[in-house]
Parts: structure tokens; sequence; C-alpha cells
């Protein structure tokens, strides 16, 4: 099994925040509640990035800030209507925050 990192952010409502990370390309791979009424937590992926998203209150700070690497930062750009930076610190980049307050800054590597 290959090792890996799965950042964990907060989220108010989970079937909002699946379809918000659907514009950047995630699919929902699982989800998982205890009870009925209770919290959910669920699991969205890229490729083989991985985010793990959480009603419950104590498992993530609000306005974290994760740093997303993709292969076309323009298709990104033009599904949010946003400007590329294009003397961003990680690359090419733009800043998203989604509906529950993380920020991403989305970039794609300068060749070379």
């Amino acid at each position: 099994m290959d090792e890996e990192v799965v950042p964990v952010l907060y989220v108010e409502d989970a079937d909002r925040a699946v379809a918000w990370y659907e514009r950047l390309g995630f699919v929902k791979e699982w989800e998982h509640q205890f009870e009925p009424s209770f919290p959910w937590f669920l699991s969205v992926a890229r490729g083989h990035v991985r985010l793990y998203l959480s009603e419950h209150k104590g498992d993530a700070r609000p306005e974290t800030l994760i740093h997303l690497y993709v292969k076309d930062i323009d298709a990104v750009s033009e599904e949010f209507q946003i400007p590329v930076d294009e003397e961003g610190l990680a690359g090419r980049e733009c800043d998203l925050v989604d509906p529950d307050g993380n920020r991403l800054r989305i970039a794609t590597r300068r060749s070379g």
C-alpha cells in the first residue's frame, strides 16, 4: 500500500460540499454516518488526491488552507470564472474558497 496524507475539511452540509467539489473534478467515494441525524463523514477523490469532508465540528478547523496541484489550472479558472495568477508562489495558481470557508490554493507547476 502506498503512503498518503488525507486532509480533513470541516463542512456544514456534506451534500452541498460534494456538489461544489465535483466542480473541481472530485467524485464521492464513500460516506459514513453513525446513526440517522448524526453528522456525515465522507471521502471525495480526484485521481490519487483524496479529501475527507466532515460535518463533525471537532474534526477540522474552519478556514483551513490546502494546496492542490492540477494538470490544467485554466480549466479551474474557467469553471469558477476566476483569474490565474501567472506569478504565483506555487506556480500558475488561483485561490478558491469553498462554501464552508475552506481555502484552496490551486496551481499548475511551472515546467523547468
